[in-house]
């Protein structure tokens, strides 16, 4: 039997109904096999990062356990994205839906298709403020509480959404 591990998902989007695909990449990823989400965050709307020109974002964290590896986590949430009409073109471009692994248990990943724990997650505010929001003791692999990492970032144009309410699955 594998061995169940914590996980840390980034949900984001910026194209259509973005509160919708939110909604319904929760429900698919509480919906897979050897998965099962235990929180979410509140919805946050986010400036773009890394291509600033294209519309604001709405940003979220799902914490849950599963018991797949994962690659196979990863495979199941890509496979999820592209039923929600992800499209995989420019970097950092717009989206109707992004679902990154942030954390993955203790899992340490760097090959072409994956890196754990995510190697940007401590300086992105779209995937800290909402984690935080979801796990007030919540930390980081490698970088500490992320409480203390989010004191050190500007997040004040991050903004909760309070007409936009995801709930488990």
């Amino acid at each position: 039997m594998s061995a169940v591990r914590l996980i840390v998902l980034s949900l984001g989007g910026n194209q259509g109904n973005v509160g919708a695909a939110l909604a319904r990449a929760v429900a698919l990823v509480g919906a897979l096999p050897q998965v099962r989400l235990t929180a979410v965050s509140d919805v946050y709307r986010t400036p773009a990062w890394g291509r600033t020109d294209q519309p604001d974002f709405l940003n979220m964290v799902a914490l849950g356990e599963t018991t797949l590896s994962p690659h196979a986590l990863l495979a199941r949430t890509q496979a999820i994205e592209h039923d929600l009409g992800r499209v995989r073109g420019e970097r950092w471009g717009p989206r109707v839906i992004d679902i990154d692994l942030v954390v993955v248990g203790d899992e340490s990943c760097d090959d072409p298709t994956l890196t754990l724990p995510h190697p940007r997650a401590h300086e992105r505010g779209f995937v800290l403020v909402p984690w935080l929001n979801a796990d007030p003791t919540a930390s980081l692999p490698g970088h500490g509480p992320v409480r203390d990492l989010v004191a050190n970032l500007d997040t004040a144009s991050i903004v909760r959404v309070d007409d936009l309410m995801i709930a488990l699955p």
